[in-house]
């Protein structure tokens, strides 16, 4: 057995809405059943989807405060009042600050736009900022995904004779901001068709009704933004990530291709994977260090060489930023091993002195990875007596709503169910801590700390091909609400198993079921080649992609998880160096099972601590094997004692050793024409010196010196010979006994049919041996178990 490391949940589909649905537009039943999962039953709604149909940006005048916003813009732009973009630090931000700067030049505005220092302002519009701006001459601030939350920095506004309009898309509060237009999808009241758009998005609609049309060559900007802030890839937002990766691949802006350059990557096949793995966190980068203006500046810069000398700038802040991250991460998880553990702690919430709070929420992230608990990491500042920090959810614990219940000792925070940021003081923390512990109690339970991988489907080999695999991308650009097909595929042979990479941490493989082959690899995951059995059939999860290598064509699939659901077997038979099959061996349930106590003492590298010796089958039926990784070191000395051991459970796997001081099996055992020949000759010699002349005897007869003393010694237990002083000869009584009446020759037999079976059998025969006995055992206790 090879247990997964998530919970796989397969989600169910109904088979005749599939049917319909397929042929209702001729796509193939895997495509339908896609669509379906994804909420995508109604056909006109699945065929805009797939193909483009119908309208898909929405009038941008029906949000609310829409016209007003508009009028009091086109008003600054005409008297050439000085007008403010005030963005966030992040991609989303960024790429909602160049949008709207690019817009208000386009029309002639006097426009600037002003990001807030992460570290020394903090997240959000602040009292200083706009005091600043009234004195530069603002009169009119136009927010970017950022403001609904502002309600004190409103209010200056408003004494400052500021005008000020709120474009964001963050969860509002209870109360908001007193602006002179919020232009925000999920206002209560809202009249706007679609909800989830990001901060880009909304600087989009706005952008949108200042043009009179929707201008597409910011479309690329807004896809960054869009895939960047992990906002449902559906309906208005999937139309932005769609066209606008077809406007990045061919975008002239320099500062795209300067980032593509140094990324090494091939901006004519951009794709969402492109976003959220080149460009964003590259423009994350800089704001989560510094001052997020020079990834503005990037975005906006019309010079190639100011370009690339800005991307340089950034590129390099990237790789800081990633060494930081690196070593805040492993900090915060000695932290929690230390002083918060798991079973004390259903909520994370840790932070340091000196830790950078413009990286904690990727912290908190790998966190999340690691430990699976909703987390919040915080930097704490010891001067302002404040901690500032970004918080992580799981499936089950909504983050915006238990924090909402927190405000009392949360100044600052916003966000969304799975992610959001704060600021608090210092003293405050444990207090934070307890009540989200005690709000994650009620909310979850123990099941909703494993983590789930939700599939689409479970599909077998003959269904993968090129042509199937090119159906799937479909339904791209993939991301939340859309996420690229994670499919299941069970009890599949494995074949050319190895260990790649320089680190030999990743795995590669060949899944073969009946004439079908699939070439899988798992990065990350090349410790699985070491617990999968030779003939164990394997159940994967994965996404299938197309492998393109010298001009050949071939699907594959890149492995997620990996689970065995039957008992294993592991054939360590003849291994010398015990450190080195041990160390396979999970420490986790591991039981080593010794038959001989004599044994222990060739095996220095096995502490006598972990081995429990089973020398009576009293002992063998006390022990209860079931899902234990068992070692069995040595060989028993009647097969009974390992027969009545499985009879007390089921293990997960074996590890089959069976070491043994003396190999019966490879010496001869004699047939009884040897005992008859050996009779006759001692009947002729009447007396024989054994000692003496036993090796002469035995070189004579080309058999070993063992099989004469072998020999000698079941005639003497027969009491067909005495031997005195090294002499062997007949007894003058003759007698007629069995062999099989001889102590020595029954051990004899029963040693060289356990070894037969046990030791020099085939890896097949031997786990057949081991199946039967599980069987019976199964039956015994009165049915067939269901591995789980």
């Amino acid at each position: 057995m090879l247990k997964s490391k998530t919970r796989w949940i397969v989600q169910e589909t109904n088979e005749q809405e599939v049917d319909k649905l397929a042929k209702e537009l001729n796509i193939p039943s895997l495509v339908a059943k896609l669509l379906i999962n994804r909420d995508l039953d109604d056909v006109e709604q699945a065929r805009n989807f797939l193909f483009d149909t119908g309208d898909s940006f929405y009038d941008p005048f029906l949000f609310n405060d829409m016209q007003k916003a508009v009028d009091r813009i086109k008003e600054a732009i005409q008297n050439q009042e000085k007008i403010l973009i005030y963005g966030d630090y992040d991609a989303d931000g960024v790429s909602s600050t160049s949008v709207m700067m690019t817009v208000l030049r386009d029309l002639h505005a006097d426009v600037e736009f002003y990001i807030p220092n992460r570290f020394s302002e903090g997240y959000g519009p602040n009292e200083q900022a706009f005091r600043w701006a009234k004195d530069s001459g603002v009169s009119l601030i136009i927010t970017v995904d950022t403001g609904i939350s502002a309600i004190h920095e409103a209010h200056i506004a408003k004494e400052l004779e500021l005008d000020l309009i709120i474009t964001d898309h963050h969860e509002p509060g209870p109360q908001l901001p007193e602006a002179l237009a919020i232009i925000h999808p999920k206002l209560a009241g809202s009249t706007y068709p679609f909800s989830d758009l990001a901060g880009v998005g909304v600087a989009l609609k706005l952008a949108h009704a200042l043009y009179g049309y929707l201008p597409e060559e910011l479309l690329d900007l807004a896809a960054i933004g869009t895939i960047a802030d992990l906002v449902p890839l559906m309906g208005e937002n999937r139309a932005i990530a769609k066209k606008g990766l077809v406007q990045l691949r061919k975008s002239n802006r320099p500062g795209i291709k300067a980032l593509c350059k140094l990324a090494k990557a091939t901006q004519q096949e951009m794709n969402e994977e492109s976003i959220g793995f080149v460009l964003a966190p590259r423009i994350n980068a800089v704001g989560r260090l510094g001052d997020a203006d020079p990834a503005v500046d990037l975005l906006l810069s019309e010079d190639e060489e100011e370009a690339m000398m800005i991307a340089s700038e950034i590129d390099s802040i990237n790789k800081e930023r990633q060494a930081i991250v690196s070593e805040m991460t492993e900090e915060a998880i000695k932290m929690v091993e230390k002083d918060f553990p798991l079973s004390e702690n259903q909520v994370l919430v840790i932070g340091k002195e000196g830790w950078n709070s413009g990286v904690v929420g990727i912290v908190a992230s790998r966190l999340v990875d690691k430990f699976y608990r909703p987390t919040i990491v915080l930097s704490y500042d010891q001067e302002t007596g404040k901690a500032k920090g970004s918080a992580r959810s799981i499936v089950g614990f909504d983050l915006f709503q238990n924090l909402s219940t927190c405000r009392d000792i949360l100044p600052h925070f916003g966000g969304h169910p799975m992610a959001a940021g704060m600021t608090l003081a210092l003293e405050d923390v444990p207090e934070l801590r307890n009540r989200l512990n005690l709000l994650a109690s009620e909310q979850l339970e123990e099941e909703d700390f494993i983590p789930v991988t939700q599939l689409d489907t479970e599909i077998k080999l003959d269904e993968v091909s090129l042509e199937s695999i090119e159906q799937l991308q479909m339904l791209a650009p993939f991301g939340m609400a859309n996420p690229k097909p994670k499919l299941k595929i069970e009890n599949v042979s494995v074949g050319n198993m190895k260990k790649i990479g320089a680190n030999q941490n990743h795995l590669k493989l060949m899944l073969q079921e009946d004439d079908n082959f699939l070439d899988g690899v798992g990065f990350g995951l090349g410790e699985i080649a070491d617990h999968l059995s030779p003939i164990s059939k394997v159940s994967v999860i994965g996404e299938l992609s197309i492998n393109e290598w010298n001009n050949r064509r071939k699907p594959q699939i890149f492995l997620q998880d990996v689970m065995v659901q039957e008992w294993q077997l592991f054939d360590i038979r003849g291994m010398k160096q015990a450190e080195r099959w041990l160390s396979i061996v999970p420490v986790l349930n591991r039981k080593i099972i010794c038959f001989e106590a004599a044994t222990l003492q060739f095996f220095s590298a096995i502490s006598s601590e972990e081995v429990e010796v089973i020398d009576s089958i009293e002992k063998a039926e006390m022990v209860n094997i079931t899902d234990l990784n068992l070692v069995l070191l040595d060989l028993p000395s009647d097969k009974k004692l390992l027969e009545s051991l499985l009879k007390s459970g089921k293990p997960c796997r074996i590890y089959a050793h069976f070491y043994q001081r003396e190999d019966h099996f490879f010496s001869t055992m004699p047939t009884r024409d040897h005992f008859k020949w050996y009779y006759l000759f001692l009947a002729k010699r009447k007396s024989f010196h054994i000692e003496k002349h036993g090796d002469e005897l035995a070189k004579y007869k080309g058999w070993s010196k063992e099989t004469i003393d072998f020999m000698s010694q079941v005639f003497f237990e027969l009491e067909f010979v005495t031997i005195n002083n090294g002499f062997i000869s007949l007894n003058p009584t003759k007698m007629k006994r069995d062999l099989a009446e001889s102590i020595t020759y029954q051990k004899k037999q029963s040693h060289y049919m356990l070894e037969n079976e046990l030791v020099y059998s085939s890896y097949q025969e031997l786990k057949a041996w081991f199946d039967e006995r599980i069987v019976e055992t199964v039956t015994a206790r009165g049915g067939v178990e269901v591995w789980t």
